[in-house]
């Protein structure tokens, strides 16, 4: 295998996730050789991380000849664009959740998310998805979509058994909630293309959507979404400003709770809920329900380690798990949440993939179903009806 070299671009909370895993690469020579940001923030980040090279834009990042691979960790109104510049350029692309989304157009009414339909959001998705990937398979380079629920052990194991028992599924309900993001421009449609449905609940989405292709597979039968319903919502509107101590959710003009229901071409289900008032951690769940037995994929939170504490104060250097609010009490703890949550192995695959140019096991045809599965359940909850795809 030969040497790989990484341009980053961002260095936020994810870029910190990816150089955590691009660091515990094995057999595979791959060095973060760049990275790109705005803001005085890079410089410490790169230093931090030892990157030897800092631009302070995206143009300069993928005009520098020696990078291989571009690993954009950016918001979600960048990433198409991105993705095509950087393909162009010559470079293999990692991105980030959500492949695509709508971000609004000139001449929309302002706040989009209030005012622009959802089914007008749905075809304009596709139509941007569809030029996309058009031309991404003219560059000919690889297309490495950063779904780390794919490659989190305890999905990997689902797919196994599934793989093995060649077991019709019946229904999945997946799931990812937590207490609400910090990030501003969560609350925003303009800048991430939906709120909680697709900003957490595409984890699980593109989770659902893996595993009934792993069965489809090992059944040797062809399965897809056939419809979609869907229905949002906004409760955390409800709270008094003094309510809202724990609850970190403050949406401008997108979801703080959502819900959508697939049904497969074979009669089948799966159910994906999200929300951004759920309480104690981050819940990353699937439950999947086969002809022959259950399988319950708990990877945040699991029972590895149970803690009970006392002492808020002595417990302040360690790590307890994301969006917990306290260390106190009964809580579980999450043991190398990078490797539970499949972030060492996505970036192992997708460095391996670069080298060898073989293709990732989360790729671009996941990420397109995920984003039309999402906005179908979009259309579907504005109208309040089954939409058919």
């Amino acid at each position: 295998m030969t040497g790989i070299r990484v341009g980053l671009v961002g260095c936020g909370f994810v870029s910190e996730l990816h150089m955590y895993a691009f660091r515990r690469v094995y057999g595979v020579d791959v060095e973060v050789a760049a990275v790109a940001a705005r803001g005085d923030k890079v410089v410490a980040f790169a230093r931090h991380h030892n990157i030897p090279r800092v631009y302070r834009s995206f143009a300069e990042l993928i005009a520098d000849g020696e990078l291989d691979v571009i690993d954009i960790c950016t918001p979600p109104n960048l990433h198409a664009e991105m993705i095509v510049a950087s393909m162009q350029a010559g470079k293999h692309v990692i991105c980030e959740k959500p492949f695509a989304g709508y971000f609004g157009r000139e001449g929309d009414m302002q706040p989009i998310g209030k005012h622009v339909p959802k089914a007008l959001m749905y075809e304009r998705v596709i139509e941007e998805m569809d030029r996309t990937r058009a031309a991404i398979e003219r560059t000919g380079k690889l297309f490495m979509y950063a779904e780390d629920w794919i490659y989190a052990p305890a999905v990997t194991k689902t797919a196994e058994i599934i793989k093995a028992t060649k077991e019709k599924i019946l229904f999945m309900k997946g799931e990812e909630s937590h207490s609400g993001s910090h990030a501003a421009h969560a609350a925003q449609w303009a800048m991430t293309g939906g709120g909680s449905l697709i900003r957490m609940g595409c984890h699980p989405l593109s989770a659902v959507l893996y595993l009934k292709q792993v069965e489809a597979r090992a059944r040797g039968e062809s399965i897809h979404v056939a419809s979609v319903t869907g229905d949002v919502g906004n409760v955390t509107a409800a709270l008094k400003p003094e309510e809202r101590s724990y609850i970190k959710a403050n949406p401008f003009d997108v979801e703080d709770w959502g819900t959508l229901t697939a049904t497969f071409s074979d009669g089948t289900k799966a159910t994906i809920f999200s929300g951004d008032m759920i309480m104690g951690g981050v819940r990353n769940l699937i439950e999947t329900y086969t002809s022959g037995g259950s399988l319950f994929a708990n990877i945040t939170p699991n029972n590895h380690l149970m803690s009970y504490q006392t002492s808020e104060e002595k417990l302040a250097s360690v790590y307890i798990t994301e969006k917990v609010d306290r260390k106190t009490g009964w809580q579980y703890v999450c043991l190398e949440e990078e490797w539970t949550r499949g972030y060492l192995q996505e970036i192992q695959d997708f460095m391996e993939c670069a080298a060898t140019g073989r293709q990732p096991l989360s790729g671009l045809a996941l990420a397109y179903e995920t984003i039309k599965v999402n906005y179908a359940g979009y259309w579907a909850a504005e109208e309040g009806r089954r939409v058919v795809l």
